[in-house]
């Protein structure tokens, strides 16, 4: 029995799924879903607010202000509402309905951005409205989880021990890349711990992250417009490309399966058996990927046959259907 009293405290962080029969590659998958606020995120939302706190920084009556498409958004709410914080979520038009929801649910404020950087894209515009609002509100703390060095420990402490601690065999983790905090997290622990793991970032099209052209993307988590701070690239070994049709595929074939995953997870999960399939691994090693949330905020998004079809065309799920089947 675990009885708790603060949300943060309980992280199903020990269960994982073999998705060998699933996606037809030897492939562990980490899921990081199963806590209070649904998503990886809980760590980071956690660290950083206790690092703030420990700082000064944040005090009684103080205002957490951050970006977010979403999954932090939600665990800074629970966080904040927890720990008695008023917090304001700076997100834009892809963030889903159910994450906005949840985030005002919570007490949190939500402003949304329409409109692009003109440079930068609707993370820029984020970002910038960020900065005014804590220039106009007193005592505010934005926790910038893009250069939060506490973004990236909590996975250096927590998630890089867990999977090295479960597979002491690991040959390649399979990580996602957003604001590259687990990632950086788990590929510096594994550096210091298991250099002979094989470190594959798995990124979305349209993303900057890793030097490619920013493109309109549609699907919430993975990806940046603005190279994230915390990226130091000398610790990926190998970076895969995953377009947002290829995320949506993987879903839903884990869906037929039972098993309802997000989009960040769908992304990661499609980058890991591409590579898989062009560099197999010998027996005697494990390959991990990390599931970063759940599906259910993605209903009437990737998982909706009509939002489907009017973003990438009506054609776009038979297709997707047709590749599979080959």
């Amino acid at each position: 029995m675990q009885v708790i009293s603060a949300p943060h405290e309980f992280n199903a962080t020990d269960l994982y799924v073999d998705l060998a029969s699933v996606v037809g590659e030897r492939l562990i998958l980490k899921c990081e879903g199963f806590n209070f606020a649904g998503s990886i995120k809980l760590k980071a939302a956690h660290a950083m607010v206790s690092a703030a706190e420990r700082a000064g920084d944040l005090r009684p009556g103080s205002t957490i202000v951050e970006s977010s498409s979403g999954n932090l958004g939600v665990a800074l709410s629970i966080v904040a509402c927890n720990r008695g914080y008023r917090f304001i979520c700076v997100t834009d038009s892809r963030c889903t309905l159910a994450s906005r929801q949840l985030m005002q649910l919570l007490g949190s404020e939500v402003h949304v951005v329409t409109e692009p950087h003109p440079v930068d894209g609707l993370l820029g515009a984020r970002i910038q409205r960020v900065r005014e609002l804590c220039a106009g509100v007193s005592d505010s703390v934005w926790l910038n989880q893009y250069a939060n060095p506490n973004n990236w420990m909590a996975h250096h402490q927590l998630t890089g021990p867990e999977i090295l601690k479960a597979f002491p065999d690991l040959g390649v983790l399979f990580v996602g890349s957003g604001t590259t905090g687990t990632l950086m997290g788990c590929a510096r622990y594994m550096r210091e711990h298991k250099p002979s793991v094989r470190i594959v970032a798995i990124d979305a099209a349209g993303s900057v992250t890793f030097g490619g052209p920013s493109q309109t993307r549609m699907i919430p988590g993975l990806g940046t417009g603005v190279r994230p701070q915390l990226l130091d690239e000398s610790y990926v070994d190998d970076v895969v490309i995953v377009p947002e049709m290829d995320t949506i595929r993987s879903c839903r074939q884990l869906a037929r399966r039972g098993f309802l995953f997000g989009g960040s997870t769908g992304t990661v999960v499609s980058g890991a058996t591409a590579w898989l399939a062009e560099h197999p691994l010998a027996a005697d090693v494990s390959a991990v990927a990390i599931a970063p949330d759940l599906g259910e905020r993605y209903l009437d998004t990737v998982y909706q046959d009509q939002w489907v079809s009017d973003l990438y065309g009506p054609g776009a799920l038979q297709e997707a259907v047709a590749a599979e089947s080959h």
